[in-house]
């Protein structure tokens, strides 16, 4: 369907983005209560709506943290010396002034981390204290959206005061373990028998 954003500009947006194609038994395995597969869409819709949006500005906040990102992104690239040298100070001045034009875009608060750690409990509360995940007892496409999202910041200041603030560290490392028990389990599908 065509519509208009916010900004007046003409966008294409897909009715069932988030919807699963899936047979009736396939949806009786996947979401055994009904209201599951509408809190799944909704919440992955939210992390594409809202949480992808303030991570930028909480990354490159201020000239120090937009240096540091740059740092670890040219450390972790595959970057020459000149190369890294322009990408690491061009690129943290672009994106500290980048980050300050999205934080008017989305209407963020004066201190986008105080965004930040709303999301994250606002995430935290929405699974509840009864299930380790938003899928229950495995992980769904919304704990793989919103983990996927917040992983971009490991290894920078603002994953480190995400974590610190609020509530979401438990849930994220549980996320962390299915991820890497999953690898473990496809890696072992693939051997060859012997």
């Amino acid at each position: 369907m065509k519509a208009v954003n916010e900004q007046g500009k003409e966008v294409t947006e897909y009715g069932n983005k988030y919807w699963l194609m899936l047979d009736e038994m396939e949806t009786q395995h996947v979401y055994p209560i009904k209201e599951a597969r509408v809190e799944e869409m909704k919440w992955r819709k939210w992390a594409d709506d809202w949480l992808v949006h303030i991570i930028s500005p909480n990354v490159y906040r201020t000239p120090r943290e937009a240096l540091a990102s740059f740092d670890y992104i040219v450390h972790e690239g595959n970057f020459g010396t000149v190369e890294g040298f322009f990408a690491k100070y061009l690129g943290a001045v672009a994106m500290f002034f980048i980050s300050k034009r999205l934080k008017s875009r989305h209407h963020l608060q004066d201190n986008v981390r105080e965004d930040l750690y709303k999301a994250a409990n606002d995430w935290v509360k929405a699974v509840g204290k009864h299930r380790p995940f938003m899928g229950g007892s495995q992980p769904n496409l919304a704990d793989l959206a919103v983990y996927g999202v917040l992983r971009v910041m490991e290894g920078l200041e603002a994953y480190d005061d995400m974590m610190t603030h609020t509530k979401v560290e438990p849930w994220y490392h549980r996320m962390e373990k299915a991820i890497g028990e999953a690898e473990i389990m496809n890696w072992q599908l693939l051997q060859p028998p012997y």
